[in-house]
């Protein structure tokens, strides 16, 4: 079995600037591939493996594409110690990417300064996800666990006339295995610290000429890394089965289908932080009073809650299927259709104040479903001429219930007020778009591209709050209710002209417009709020030059995008009074950065890689009507000073040695060292959810048989054991609740896998 190697780089350290540029101008699948196999055999490792990508719904060389791709193999992620999608958090430049607030299921993405920075279902996602072209629509349930995967490919800027949704960070497409192509399979056990412990399988075969079929499954267990110091619970768990088959059926030359049925469980305990701001109860008699001091220095990962076992964890089910289809009409013309159905149910108790006191503790309970088809014409001349006209319709239908429990909010000379808050809402979306894209060779070495596409999301939103009081504040009960639907427009363009310099040197120039609809605050638990519950769109132009070049012997690769992006109506969760959190259109901001990716192959069996990402990201204005001195809840700890998610500087090096055994195998070392640069956690920037610049460190060893049927791997990440934030949960005007989620400290794995085919 071939290794293949992951494609990052600092061009500048690599290769020349423009040998550095053409790399970042290449397909994702390019990029991917273009590592060398580090257990081959040395006198085969001369140059980096080809890649090919989709990230145009069409495959193509990397090197070829006028996108800012990165692009990571099976055994890229296996190299980055990736076990779900966060693994991906320090390989591609100007991208964040981590479990979610308080959520075992949920992951918050961010490119390039833009994502989504309130993880209620009512505001939709500002990268897309996707899984054999099929898109997530929420963040909850896309911690995919990485049990089958091909291929995944990171797009970085606005994604508006080729994917399924329209996106205004970027996407994340993950490519499952093709049963045709992944024939054999392989049986794969881990161990590590903490508790740790995953097996994994892979099957797949020919059930005959036409008709082929894939098993996959994954479990994933471990004892959590976060324990209460008194009772010896233990929290930050993982215990997650999946499932996954595929059958694949070839008829025809002509003709190509793949049905594929998915089922993911997971039950789990809470996922708890670290309260960083004293937690104040408000005594009506007494004033404020200070519950927990606030906390400073590295965190022991010692934790305490309110919420008694048992029952009281995270629980999910998300089964789904998909039905893709190809005909190729004629030599010129492909005509595909994806049709897919999801459901996802989601029961999360999540301790948002990560304390013994009950100030903001919640219960969310989601039962999603996800229709969606799209259709594709393609065409191909077979020379300069190619297009993409396709249809996409989504319906969406989001019901939840939540409780949030405040026991220990207020007081009354010391005795605490019962408060319990349930809601119940429901968020239907309907997505439809015709989008149309066409890529010219108009004259040798000059290529023009242009796409546009037209949106309409129209979303229907019904919400009812009641408050229960304890005594003596009964009569303060209500009950809040709205209705209310809406429907946003929007036409995205893009536009590209890229030019071959020569057969290793290509740049591009590119424009794209990215659009997100608009929704309504699910936080709207006043009469006011319901008034203005309704919020608008987000829009944003990026601007992109780009170079991509290998070295005439393909043993140097790289490229360099710099990009500008006008990103305006910002939507703001803020923290206002106590059980108030508008959502403002409140900025517009102006981004800017240069992206590097490279890879180089030194000797016969050393591969060198890196990137580095530097983000310029301000906002232009910010309307925030609790900056105003004479508003009653001014707080003058209180600025938009910097954006959330947004470190001016991201990088890594990689390097890996592959040794030649002879007769006992092959055994290969790698290793890796990533720099983040201080980061701000919620958009409200409190210094305390703040993360200063931290370096994360990994290592591993892998020793393959000599016919690739046995393997072992072992490895340690967070060598150094940082202590580090990688998220934040900001609701101030609540018990002043400022509360930071950690990294994982040290850990090592030891793991077997044997591969037949």
């Amino acid at each position: 079995m071939k290794r293949k190697h992951l494609s990052l780089a600092i061009g500048c350290v690599l290769l020349s600037p423009a040998a550095w540029a053409q790399q970042q101008a290449e397909p994702v699948e390019q990029q991917a591939q273009a590592a060398v196999p580090a257990t081959q055999d040395s006198s085969e490792a001369r140059t980096l493996d080809a890649v090919t990508v989709t990230a145009r719904r069409r495959t193509e060389s990397i090197q070829d594409v006028p996108v800012a791709v990165s692009a990571f193999s099976e055994d890229d992620l296996a190299n980055l110690q990736a076990s779900d999608v966060t693994g991906l958090q320090g390989a591609v430049p100007n991208l964040n990417m981590v479990q979610g607030r308080g959520s075992a299921n949920s992951v918050n993405v961010f490119i390039r300064g833009i994502g989504q920075p309130d993880a209620l279902q009512t505001f939709d996602p500002g990268v897309g996800m996707y899984v054999d072209d099929v898109y997530y629509s929420r963040i909850n349930g896309a911690m995919f666990s990485l049990f089958d995967i091909g291929q995944v490919e990171v797009l970085r800027g606005p994604q508006g006339t080729l994917y399924g949704k329209n996106s205004t960070g970027g996407a994340i497409k993950l490519t499952t295995k093709n049963p045709f192509d992944n024939q054999g399979g392989s049986v794969e056990m881990l161990v590590g610290d903490y508790g740790r412990n995953e097996g994994r399988f892979y099957l797949s075969g020919s059930l005959s000429d036409t008709v082929a079929a894939s098993i996959a499954g994954a479990s994933i267990r471990n004892d959590g890394y976060v324990r209460d110091p008194d009772t010896g619970r233990h929290f930050n768990n993982e215990d997650t089965k999946a499932l996954r088959a595929k059958v694949a059926f070839a008829p025809t030359d002509s003709f190509r289908a793949t049905l594929s049925l998915d089922h993911t469980e997971q039950d789990v305990a809470l996922t708890l932080g670290r309260p960083m701001a004293p937690l104040i109860q408000t005594d009506l008699a007494l004033g404020p009073v200070v519950l927990h001091p606030g906390s400073s220095g590295d965190w022991d990962y010692r934790a305490r809650t309110s919420f008694d076992p048992p029952g009281h964890g995270q629980t999910l089910e998300h089964t789904g299927g998909s039905l893709s289809m190809e005909w190729d009409i004629n030599s010129q013309w492909l005509f595909k259709s994806i049709s897919s159905y999801r459901k996802l149910k989601t029961h999360s108790f999540i301790d948002i104040d990560a304390s013994e006191y009950e100030l903001g503790d919640v219960l969310v309970a989601m039962n999603q479903d996800q229709a969606s088809q799209e259709f594709q014409l393609q065409y191909d001349n077979g020379s300069n001429l190619h297009g993409i006209f396709g249809a996409y319709y989504m319906r969406e239908n989001v019901p939840s219930h939540q409780e949030a429990y405040a026991d220990d909010l207020f007081a009354l000379a010391g005795m605490p007020i019962d408060f319990l808050r349930t809601i119940d809402d429901d968020l239907t979306t309907t997505s439809v778009a015709a989008f149309a894209h066409v890529n010219w060779e108009f004259v040798p070495t000059w290529t023009l591209a242009a796409g546009v596409r037209w949106t309409r999301d129209k979303k229907e939103y019904d919400r009812s709050t009641s408050t229960f009081w304890g005594a003596p504040f009964g009569a303060l009960n209500e009950t809040v209710a709205f209705s209310a639907e809406h429907d946003w427009t929007a036409v995205t363009p893009s536009v590209s002209l890229q030019k071959a310099f020569s057969d290793n040197v290509m740049g591009y120039v590119s424009a794209n417009r990215g659009f997100k609809s608009g929704g309504f605050n699910g936080r709207a638990n006043t009469v006011y709020d319901t008034q203005h519950a309704e919020f608008d769109p987000e829009y944003v132009w990026t601007y992109e030059i780009g170079l991509k070049a290998s070295s005439a012997d393909n043993r140097l690769r790289g490229s360099v995008a710099a990009f500008k992006s006008d990103y305006s109506d910002f939507q703001a969760r803020v923290s206002q009074d106590v059980g108030t959190f508008p959502v403002l259109n409140a900025a517009e901001l102006d981004i800017q950065g240069i992206e590097f990716e490279g890879s180089a192959l030194l000797g016969e069996a050393t591969m060198l890689s890196a990137q580095v990402g530097w983000l310029d990201a301000d906002y232009a204005r910010f309307d925030d009507f609790r900056l105003d001195p004479t508003y009653p809840g001014y707080d003058p700890n209180l600025n938009h000073d910097h954006v959330p998610f947004s470190p001016k500087v991201t990088a890594r090096v990689a390097l890996q040695q592959g040794f030649s055994l002879g007769d006992a195998g092959s055994l290969t070392i790698g290793g890796d060292v990533s720099y983040r640069d201080k980061t701000w956690l919620s958009v409200d920037n409190r210094d305390v959810l703040s993360q200063g610049a931290y370096t994360l460190v990994g290592l591993y060893g892998v020793w393959d048989s000599p016919q690739y049927s046995w393997q072992v791997r072992a490895g340690v990440r967070n060598l150094t054991d940082e202590n580090y934030k990688t998220e934040g949960q900001e609701f101030a005007s609540v018990g002043n609740i400022q509360t930071a989620y950690y990294g994982l400290p040290r850990n090592w794995y030891v793991s077997l896998r044997y591969n037949f085919f």
